[in-house]
């Protein structure tokens, strides 16, 4: 049997550099899982759009799509969860994020742009209205934590607070005795520089704003890195595997027949259990007590 088709959908983006590492990103999976058909797709500002994709799948062909997305929002709530709802035999994984290999990612990026211990680092993720994204992104944040012994914080670049520039600002104050500082700034060292942490796939509109947020220091986003390929994989196969568990359930236990009273060739005592209601309801009638 084959295995199933990976639609790999991301947010879409106006961004060249930002579109062509998403493609990227497409090709590495395919090429770390031959055989197994990758399709393209997006949710917004790009086509084809995962609507169109899905409705296109081979009759009786089962698909798993994939969201290259860093955590659950919107688009994988709603716009996923739509799309493989219209198609019977079709199911969404989880997003690629939160991951540890994504925090040791983050932490590699901080190093490569000089990080250092006196440093505070603000987390920047993209935001959304889903309160669940934000549980996913402080999901993100402890691991990191786990890797750094920096002051971090996370902030939105949208539809969620604190956002960047404020988190960047109150940081700001910190480094300089403000009244943002004292116990609230943990073990950081006056002198360090503001640094933002991009916790963005790949160069678009979002990654363009941290520059404008008055921090030092902005990282590199995710991309290019092949942990991401290996990620939307295991995504994939654990999908995969509960598609094959759900199909593999023992089928429901059929409920009790309904009453065949009347019915011609009903067993005897169940017509002869009609026939005493018919006149049980005959005597009481015409004969009431």
């Amino acid at each position: 049997m084959n295995s199933p088709i990976m639609i790999a959908c991301a947010h879409g983006t106006s961004n060249t550099q930002g579109a062509a590492e998403v493609n990227a990103l497409r090709a590495a999976i395919a090429e770390l899982r031959p055989g197994l058909e990758v399709r393209e797709a997006y949710v917004d500002v790009q086509q084809p759009d995962l609507v169109d994709v899905v409705a296109g799948l081979p009759e009786g062909e089962p698909a798993v799509v994939v969201p290259l997305l860093l955590s659950v929002g919107y688009h994988v709530k709603v716009d996923i969860a739509r799309a493989v709802k219209s198609r019977p035999g079709s199911a969404a994984a989880a997003p690629l994020g939160p991951d540890p290999r994504l925090a040791a990612l983050l932490d590699q990026r901080l190093r490569e742009a000089g990080t250092t211990d006196n440093d505070v680092v603000v987390l920047a993720a993209a935001g959304s209205s889903n309160p669940n994204a934000a549980v996913s992104v402080e999901e993100l944040l402890g691991q990191l934590r786990e890797l750094r012994s920096n002051r971090i914080v996370a902030a939105y670049g949208a539809s969620a607070k604190p956002s960047v520039p404020d988190a960047v600002a109150m940081l700001r104050e910190e480094l300089a005795g403000g009244a943002g500082a004292g116990e609230s700034a943990g073990a950081v060292d006056v002198g360090g520089r503001v640094v933002i942490a991009s916790y963005l796939l790949a160069p678009g509109f979002f990654h363009d704003q941290l520059a404008k947020a008055g921090a030092d220091v902005v990282t590199e986003p995710l991309l290019p890195s092949a942990t991401l390929a290996d990620i939307a994989l295991d995504r994939y196969d654990a999908a995969v595997a509960a598609m094959h568990a759900t199909r593999s359930e023992p089928a429901p236990e059929a409920a009790p027949a309904a009453p065949t009273a009347g019915v011609p060739g009903a067993p005897a005592d169940t017509q002869h259990g009609g026939i005493f209601k018919a006149v049980r309801r005959f005597v009481t009638k015409y004969f009431p007590r």
